[in-house]
């Protein structure tokens, strides 16, 4: 092995996965944005319903959980990168739930058919869900390569002894 390979390797004992962990929150951030756009909608009453409810707790849950993930990725905790995955995964599924159907539903309004969901807003909160999983698949997978070199570059340096 060459050795600025080998000093690169060793300098992660000391350093942090920044890259990873960086990613995860830029995930919550767009997730942020996500839910701020949906949320501030008042189409009716289209909004005020279980889906909602069950869609503000699941955004807790997220950002607990990639905030949580982050920190692990940061300490190259390969655990926490498949959990990162898992929340991508369920980034793009979430582009089926609500946005899907309240970009297809309308309500009256003063005896108009009014779209709930506009096309512009569609089109950006699917935006910010695909960066959002777009950025946990990546903190997933940087994640995974770091940890796996930096484990790797650990036992050569236990063998070695």
């Amino acid at each position: 092995m060459n050795e600025e390979r080998y000093i690169k390797r060793d300098r992660m004992r000391f350093t942090k996965n920044t890259l990873s962990s960086t990613l995860a929150l830029v995930a919550i951030l767009f997730n942020v944005f996500f839910f701020v756009s949906i949320y501030k909608s008042d189409v009716g009453s289209w909004y005020y319903n279980i889906l909602i409810g069950a869609s503000i707790l699941y955004n807790l849950v997220f950002m607990l959980a990639a905030f949580l993930s982050s920190e692990g990725v940061k300490n190259y905790k390969t655990a926490y990168s498949y959990v990162l995955f898992v929340l991508g995964i369920i980034q793009i599924v979430r582009i089926f739930i609500i946005p899907m159907s309240a970009h297809g539903a309308t309500v009256t309004l003063g005896g108009q058919e009014v779209q709930v969901m506009k096309d512009a807003q569609f089109i950006r909160v699917v935006i910010y869900l695909v960066i959002s999983a777009a950025c946990c698949f990546t903190s997933a997978v940087v994640g995974i390569i770091r940890s796996s070199e930096l484990n790797a570059h650990l036992k050569t340096l236990r063998e070695g002894q």
